[in-house]
């Protein structure tokens, strides 16, 4: 059974803030996953609860959490800064709650990206590895390579989760971009899939199909560091 528990966040001047957490935490599980919800929908979603589902029937607990401005009720994400601290007040929540569990981090769309940015600037204590779902290369229609500059600051491995008919992540350039980053990125494409890891019907596959091959790729790279 889910727990519901609060997080406080440290932003601005001094300023906290509040915000609400769910952890799902499977009987003997192996690992913990920070999972961080995308701009446009919260940790309640029906995509952020079928990836915590599927890697809790892997073993492995997920810990999730709002944003501020989603916590509001606001469709406006909070600015970087104030996102990437929620991030760091999220892995200090989780080291509390689940100190003997090994610990990675990352989330879905935006949510990958400001843990990225979070590591970036500063190593989340405790965590192996960063785990990204459909990560966020450019804006649709706007391919570009710019917001992948940061990942090259980070030294603990990737894991990208990547649907080849993702709009915001173009595998021309999403490729390249890893073999940049090394040994340190994995980059996996879900054939068929779109940036919601849906797949069309004349594909032959379904999206429940693509969501088991994401938590075994999820799960074959963390047994490995973990």
């Amino acid at each position: 059974m889910d727990e519901q528990l609060e997080i406080v966040v440290e932003g601005a001047g001094g300023q906290t803030l509040t915000v609400s957490g769910c952890l799902c935490r499977p009987s003997g599980a192996s690992r913990l996953f920070l999972f961080a919800h995308g701009a446009g929908a919260g940790m309640q979603h029906a995509s952020m609860e079928a990836v915590a589902e599927e890697l809790a029937r892997r073993g492995t607990a997920t810990l999730r959490y709002q944003f501020p401005y989603m916590e509001k009720g606001s469709r406006r994400p909070d600015r970087p800064e104030l996102l990437q601290a929620t991030v760091r007040a999220a892995n200090r929540k989780a080291a509390e709650l689940a100190p003997d569990l090994p610990r990675f981090a990352g989330g879905r769309s935006m949510g990958g990206r400001m843990t990225t940015g979070a590591q970036a600037q500063e190593p989340l204590p405790g965590v192996l590895g960063l785990a990204l779902f459909a990560f966020p290369l450019h804006p649709s229609g706007k391919p570009s390579t710019t917001r992948a500059d940061h990942l090259q600051q980070i030294d603990i491995p990737m894991l990208f989760l990547s649907g080849d008919r993702d709009k915001l992540a173009d595998l021309e350039l999403f490729g390249p971009v890893c073999e940049q980053l090394g040994p340190s990125a994995t980059l996996h494409v879900l054939a068929g899939a779109d940036h919601s890891f849906q797949v069309l019907k004349r594909s032959g596959r379904t999206d429940a199909e693509v969501m088991e091959e994401a938590g075994h790729a999820f799960e074959t790279w963390a047994a490995e560091l973990g």
